[in-house]
């Protein structure tokens, strides 16, 4: 009887939590259903009657964005500035991660200064660094060039990435890496064949969160990139407004249209960014 109660108490507690993530997610989905009910109207029904539900399927909005917006010219810029930082920066905030937690220091409050140059770096929001990156830019002779983008990306995001890996690495136990030394393994064979691997959940958890930063990325792109032959996705909404009139279904729709990809590429790396998150918070 009592085996019999436990069971049925577990199908009712599958059931209320089934009922509650499903109500959940719904609730979550109503501000992407409200956009989409938006780009199917046009501006005025949009200002005017903005929950109201459109008398007919329109597409007209989504067939002006594609016109306007050039999408495949967008996303190969996009693509390419993308591809380099990640390349670069995953590679450098890496090792400086297996620098920080694994090289020994001569002087010991050597490696704190640098673990807090890094907290610092955090704290700087990149609105303020936007003059000194122009300026730097066109000291370099770089602007209107995607390196103009590169770097800065690259620059801001070696904080971050550093920090997420460090805090896994110094809870991770050194063992592996040092039989792998006493094998005859080189440091770049340890770093590459042997770290590399273990924390692969959350080096993919880091590569996931720099893609989409760049990829939203507005404030630097419309700073720095003026041509429109070498625009960014979301520089790209930017032609939606005028001096004196705002396209706003042409906006929504835009947004949908750079948005897809990106709940694509999140809803296939769901599962390596739990790990990586849930790894970093168990060892760090």
């Amino acid at each position: 009887m009592d085996k019999k109660m436990k069971k049925q108490h577990k199908k009712r507690a599958r059931i209320l939590t089934y009922i509650g993530i499903t109500i959940f997610t719904f609730i979550m989905l109503i501000p992407f259903l409200f956009v989409l009910l938006l780009s199917t109207k046009n501006n005025s029904d949009i200002i005017i009657n903005p929950l109201s539900f459109p008398d007919k399927l329109n597409l007209t909005n989504y067939i002006n964005a594609f016109k306007t917006l050039n999408p495949l010219l967008l996303f190969k810029n996009t693509i390419v500035i993308m591809t380099v930082t990640m390349v670069i920066e995953m590679v450098i905030t890496f090792l400086s991660s297996v620098a920080l937690t694994r090289i020994p220091y001569k002087h010991p409050k050597l490696q704190a200064n640098l673990y807090s140059f890094l907290l610092v770096g955090l704290a700087v929001p990149i609105y303020v660094l936007l003059f000194p990156i122009y300026r730097i830019t066109i000291m370099l002779h770089l602007n209107g060039n995607f390196m103009s983008m590169v770097l800065p990306y690259i620059a801001t995001s070696i904080s971050f990435n550093t920090l997420l890996l460090t805090g896994f690495l110094r809870g991770f136990p050194t063992e592996v890496e040092e039989a792998a030394v006493i094998d005859g393994c080189s440091i770049w064979k340890v770093c590459f064949q042997v770290i590399a691997p273990i924390i692969k959940p959350v080096l993919i958890t880091v590569f996931v969160f720099n893609v989409i930063y760049v990829w939203n990325e507005f404030p630097l792109a419309v700073t720095l990139i003026s041509a429109h032959a070498k625009a960014t996705i979301s520089l790209g909404l930017s032609l939606f407004k005028s001096q004196y009139t705002i396209d706003y279904g042409g906006i929504i729709a835009g947004s949908i249209i750079i948005m897809t990809p990106q709940i694509i590429f999140f809803g296939f790396f769901q599962k390596y960014i739990v790990e990586g998150m849930t790894a970093g918070a168990v060892k760090g």
